[in-house]
């Protein structure tokens, strides 16, 4: 089997065909995006990062539609995390057994 043939027959994972694997991921805020307060909590170590659920999932994720309610102003580390590269494939198959 053609491993190259396979990959490009390989749907492309994308922010809005995703499960929202990385919205389970702890989010430093490190910049100033706009990120509402009732967003952010503080860790253990006084920084600040995402609030999250009890069960471990970003609070500003929409959990009907799996889609940022911030996008907008989400934190820099969530622009810059690509879907469809190695960190964001790797929390797929963490989750999803991919």
């Amino acid at each position: 089997m053609n491993i190259a043939a396979t990959k490009l027959d390989e749907p492309k994972k994308t922010c809005a065909t995703c499960q929202a694997c990385c919205c389970r991921l702890e989010v430093m805020l490190i910049t100033d995006t706009g990120v509402p307060e009732r967003y952010i909590d503080i860790d253990a170590w006084g920084g600040e990062v995402m609030a999250r659920l009890d069960d471990g999932w970003c609070a500003a994720l929409d959990r009907e539609t799996l889609l940022c309610t911030i996008y907008e102003n989400r934190p820099l580390i969530c622009r810059e995390f690509e879907a469809g590269e190695y960190e964001c494939l790797s929390e797929r198959k963490k989750y999803l057994n991919e």
